[in-house]
């Protein structure tokens, strides 16, 4: 069986078909997300005169998730949902204004079947009718944090930087660069050391526990960000989920769902890269954080909004009283 994990979604329900405060549900149809990460909120137009680069397109990640003070980041946290990185496919679930919600494909949710639902500005989408045609293709896999994707084959004019895990259908590879399809905006150039290439998800070696700790390892210092799904911020298992599925396995995007897929793991029994679960009322409650056994009674984490991506012992982590139990989602 292939490394894929097969997550079974639970359907539940989405809500009336008549309109609500002017927001109306409109017949499913796929679209791309169209900066180098979307960010999806709970309701339209929730976002502050601060939030407002990560809204535009293109976005300026950077210059938001620096700009903001501890409380302006703390204020996210139920606010935001997840976000959908440069060329992944989404589905329009309903519209209100400037805005629609959506569903972001390859985010496992008992939410919706189809993906991870969030509002997003109807600008950071296209319909990319001629990017759809690159869909199952040979894809090349930033494994860069970020990288930087160019105008000219000689990478000198700088067009976006892309995230970690991005996925771009290749059109020409050479020996230093390769020419990679973008979803409204023609063809670009990346450094071929930024990623790899594969002819399909399949086609992603299978990973062992320490290749999965040694992707982790390069983000060590990220801020965290609440919904981070992307190389510009984090959260604790939207790190999992993506250190995961660049490596060719799809686990669900939320941890109190991780935690219920997977192999159980006894705490004696823990290998490198099996992920560990904490929970409310000293381990019995609800899952609330996750992070990745790394040997030596350690994880690797991204804990909150205080602090950045770091290894901790597990014990004296801040989250020790509260371990729920570990999966392993690495097939021997």
């Amino acid at each position: 069986m292939k490394k894929l994990i097969v997550f079974l979604a639970v359907i539940i329900f989405l809500g009336s078909n008549f309109p609500v405060d002017g927001v109306k549900a409109v017949e499913s149809k796929t679209a791309y997300i169209d900066v180098a990460a979307a960010t999806l909120w709970t309701e339209p137009n929730l976002a502050r005169e601060i939030d407002m680069p990560s809204t535009v397109n293109p976005v300026d990640l950077w210059t938001w998730t620096k700009s903001m003070s501890y409380e302006e980041k703390l204020w996210l946290v139920g606010n935001l949902e997840t976000q959908a990185l440069l060329g992944s496919k989404v589905t329009i679930l309903e519209e209100k204004g400037d805005w629609v919600k959506v569903a972001a494909h390859g985010q496992p949710t008992p939410r919706n079947e189809l993906g991870y639902p969030g509002w997003m500005p109807k600008e950071q989408l296209t319909k990319g009718k001629a990017y759809s045609k690159y869909d199952n293709k040979r894809f090349a896999l930033v494994i860069s944090p970020t990288a930087w994707l160019y105008k000219d084959k000689k990478l000198k004019r700088e067009y976006m930087e892309v995230s970690f895990n991005t996925r771009l259908p290749v059109k020409k590879e050479m020996r230093d660069q390769v020419l990679v399809a973008t979803p409204s905006d023609g063809m670009k150039w990346i450094s071929k050391n930024e990623i790899e290439i594969y002819k399909s998800e399949d086609d992603i070696p299978k990973p062992t526990g320490k290749d999965v700790f040694e992707t982790g390892k390069q983000f060590l210092g990220l801020p965290y960000l609440w919904a981070g799904m992307s190389g510009f911020g984090f959260d604790c298992s939207g790190f999992t989920h993506t250190i995961y599925k660049a490596n060719g396995i799809t686990i669900p995007r939320d941890s109190s769902v991780q935690a219920a897929f997977g192999t159980p793991v006894a705490k004696e029994d823990l290998q490198v890269g099996d992920l560990l679960f904490f929970a409310y009322d000293q381990g019995k409650g609800r899952v609330h954080h996750v992070g990745m056994y790394v040997g030596d009674g350690k994880m690797i984490h991204s804990p909150n909004t205080s602090t950045h991506v770091r290894i901790d012992k597990v014990e004296t982590s801040g989250y020790g009283e509260e371990y729920a139990g570990a999966r392993r989602y690495i097939e021997d």
